[in-house]
């Protein structure tokens, strides 16, 4: 058996053993205090400022029997960017950037759930400081559900992906010598039935 079967066949395995628990439509909704984003971009091209992203809220549709019908939607509070110097945070706040005066979130919702080369992705419309771009993401998981605390079904996944700050205007005064154009991120969940 080649290795692209095999590991098709074992994320499907995976995959399925770990939505039977799931009903047929479950919805989950996405903990607060377990979930976050961070990001990273690349400085003056010789290093990487790092930050995070919390208040991340929202809901998770998974259907087992039809994954087409599976969705996300969730939002972010671009308020809380951090890191971890507050100068640097107070102008990422500010109209150069996450304009949260104006935009105090940063929001997310799905167009499709798919499974691209044994993996799943998402794909769906993210908007940041007004401007609303379709993006893909991979995602790692979800886990199988397992009781949490106060006994009710809990699951975990992240999501992942890459974009570009031009296709949001986002820091357009800031050429990409300055602050890369590429934004990496990852965001991880938590979520309960």
């Amino acid at each position: 058996m080649n290795r692209r079967i095999f590991s098709s066949a074992l994320v499907a395995a995976l995959l399925f053993t770990g939505v039977q628990a799931f009903a047929q439509a479950s919805s989950w909704t996405i903990d607060t205090n377990h979930s976050q984003a961070n990001f990273q971009v690349r400085h003056l091209g010789i290093s990487n400022v790092r930050g995070k992203i919390s208040g991340v809220k929202g809901t998770i549709v998974w259907d087992e029997a039809n994954m087409s019908k599976s969705s996300v939607e969730a939002t972010l509070d671009a308020t809380s960017v951090n890191t971890g110097t507050e100068p640097r945070d107070k102008h990422l706040r500010s109209a150069d950037f996450f304009n949260v005066e104006k935009f105090p979130t940063i929001t997310f919702k799905s167009t499709a759930i798919t499974l691209a080369n044994g993996k799943l992705q998402v794909v769906g419309d993210l908007t940041i400081a007004g401007i609303t771009k379709s993006v893909t993401l991979d995602v790692d998981g979800p886990t199988p559900p397992q009781k949490g605390n106060g006994g009710k079904l809990v699951i975990g996944l992240s999501v992942s992906g890459t974009i570009k700050r031009t296709d949001f205007n986002f820091g357009s005064k800031f050429p990409s010598a300055m602050i890369s154009d590429d934004v990496k991120f990852t965001i991880d969940v938590e979520a309960g039935k």
